[in-house]
């Protein structure tokens, strides 16, 4: 008999993000598998807190929390004059911008709303203060509307090309972090690749990483994968090679905080490994994210900005000190893993492409 949370959310859907009259709640995922508790978010401080701690995480999450944290505060602002509205939605987009930097997704959504009120204040001189406010809070809502049709398109794509381009049969994924409802606003990246495989029973089996050193993947994949009653394994980082060769993985699927214009891609660190190992292992790695995580202002990794997390959270595991007192610690959020090993290929919602095409074909398929 299943107990705990998995008891009661049995026949309910995994949301990370509850919005609903211009009120936000967030699940904070610090707290799983042990404990479902929603943090309720009334302004852009709020937001900016629970991105920063991790409480809400994933590139495409943190945009739509992010602006609907900015949402939440405009519809309880009372607006001055045009200038100082304007001016204040900027402030508060660069400040959640600062929040995590490596993840592309609020930056572009924050350029995004930004380019949206000199648009509409070119088009109408005459545009109240409250009306841009008002403008905003929908362009924020709407993050989280398109979001999960985004992600099943992803899934479909990537579960197709899977499919053709590995073995005959059912498949055996890896995959690394956690990319799912948590990570987004439903359904998932490269675990809804893994969820449209599973629905098409073209999956055997899913092997997690635990991801140290925040245990995303044990925390959070893995408490996805048993609610949806997907068979899984979870593993070690260190047991991914070993993985790969024993349990006959055929594919590696991943997601992404940014992929620059030569198709280099930053992820949640210990990425770059598990692309190492495929290529060995002759195993398709793919990187699966919505366009929104693509910059293609950059020409390479090399220019990605990499978080570096504080010292404590490689220190001690939930409260207990695992290290010796004294060590020096490094502690990067991410890894860059070079396009010539994505071998799969960058699963978007608009199919599936080579890290050296991406942009090019991308290009094509976006309007101008």
């Amino acid at each position: 008999m299943r107990t705990g949370i998995l008891a009661v959310m049995e026949n309910s859907s995994l949301e990370s993000i509850c919005y609903k009259d211009h009120k936000l709640r967030v699940l904070n995922q610090l707290l799983l598998p042990s404990q479902l508790e929603y943090e309720e978010i009334t302004s852009v401080r709020d937001g900016w807190e629970s991105i920063r701690q991790m409480k809400v995480r994933g590139a495409p999450c943190i945009a739509i929390v992010g602006c609907l944290s900015l949402a939440v505060e405009l519809a309880n602002h009372t607006p001055t004059s045009r200038e100082e509205t304007v001016s204040f939605i900027s402030q508060q987009l660069d400040y959640l911008v600062s929040a995590r930097p490596t993840a592309v997704n609020m930056k572009r959504a924050a350029d995004s709303i930004k380019s949206l009120m000199e648009e509409m204040i070119r088009d109408n001189p005459d545009i109240t203060a409250q009306q841009l406010c008002q403008r905003v809070i929908q362009e924020a809502e709407s993050m989280l509307l398109s979001d999960v049709k985004c992600n099943k398109s992803i899934g479909q794509h990537g579960a197709q090309h899977i499919k053709q381009r590995c073995k005959p049969g059912k498949q055996t994924v890896m995959t690394h972090c956690n990319t799912g409802s948590l990570a987004t606003a439903g359904y998932g990246t490269a675990l809804g690749v893994i969820r449209a495989l599973h629905a098409s029973d073209d999956l055997d089996h899913v092997f997690c990483t635990e991801t140290r050193p925040y245990n995303q993947g044990a925390r959070l994949t893995a408490f996805e994968l048993v609610h949806d009653h997907i068979p899984s394994s979870l593993i070690t980082d260190s047991m991914a090679a070993f993985t790969m060769i024993k349990k006959g993985v055929t594919a590696v699927v991943v997601g992404a905080d940014r992929v620059v214009a030569n198709g280099d891609t930053a992820n949640k660190i210990g990425t770059y490994q598990l692309a190492l190992c495929a290529k060995h292992h002759d195993i398709p790695f793919y990187v699966a994210c919505p366009f929104t995580s693509c910059d293609f202002n950059l020409a390479s990794g090399d220019s990605i900005v990499i978080e570096e997390r504080p010292a404590k959270e490689m220190m001690s595991v939930n409260g207990v000190q695992i290290a010796a007192e004294g060590i020096g610690i490094w502690n990067p959020a991410f890894d860059v893993t070079p396009g010539s090993l994505i071998t799969g290929g960058i699963i978007t919602e608009f199919g599936v492409f080579k890290p050296s095409e991406l942009q090019e074909q991308l290009t094509k398929l976006l309007p101008a």
